[in-house]
């Protein structure tokens, strides 16, 4: 598929719903081959329907964040291996958990959303470096949230991890900042998802942004490039 992202690879997580998918059919639509994971197989066979009815490609590969961490590793060598390049990371999968007071956070409870919200980031990093450092014009976009960075009762559980991510985004961004790779953060703000709708049930649904804007938006901001470090509101 032609289109201004013709011949490069992109890994998007969190691809199977929301944002991320919406995010993966505009990279696709712009002629990238993505490369698709999240959890649930049914929701990436869907992606995968969508971006093959415009014309463009793209690669499934089912992994949980959590219960399958260290698979995150070999997936920059794999993409690799397959495609010979990664020129493309949008970190976009992310779990909300419960929103509770600070003291009343269980073990499992945290442990997910640790492992997901911030370890999971800390494994693409290690795996997917490379790569980036080595395309021409490497890109990550990390999916951020306003909750990181204002502290709010009963978000802890939720928004301490995704700090923590943030925060570890930037330094990857100040390590590489002489090289090719740019690496930054995106936040598409309130937008109307699943996850968005257990947080705040009772807000009206149709004054949100749909998530194919959102999507839209973060697939632009790879194809136009951005400064490294920056902080974006796409």
């Amino acid at each position: 598929m032609q289109g201004p992202l013709a011949g490069q690879v992109a890994l998007v997580t969190g691809a199977s719903r929301g944002i991320g998918r919406a995010a993966a059919i505009a990279l696709a639509a712009r002629g990238a081959h993505v490369v698709l994971t999240a959890r649930t197989q049914g929701g990436l066979e869907e992606a995968d329907d969508a971006i093959r009815a415009l014309g463009g490609s793209a690669t499934l590969l089912p992994l949980d964040l959590m219960k399958e961490a260290e698979q995150i590793d070999a997936i920059g060598p794999s993409i690799v291996e397959r495609f010979g390049r990664l020129d493309m990371l949008l970190h976009a999968a992310g779990v909300l958990a419960k929103l509770t007071p600070a003291a009343h956070i269980m073990p499992k409870d945290w442990a997910e959303s640790v492992a997901v919200n911030a370890s999971a980031l800390w494994r693409l990093i290690r795996s997917c470096d490379p790569p980036l450092r080595a395309a021409p014009a490497g890109r990550a976009l990390i999916v951020t949230d306003a909750m990181a960075e204002t502290p709010t009762a009963y978000w802890g559980l939720y928004a301490a991890p995704k700090a923590a991510a943030a925060h570890l985004a930037l330094c990857w961004a100040a390590e590489v900042a002489r090289t090719p790779l740019r690496v930054a953060l995106a936040d598409p703000g309130p937008v109307r998802t699943r996850l968005r709708a257990i947080a705040f049930p009772g807000e009206p649904p149709e004054a949100l942004r749909m998530a194919d804007s959102a999507g839209e938006a973060l697939a632009e901001a790879l194809a136009r490039g951005f400064d490294n470090g920056a902080r974006l509101r796409v």
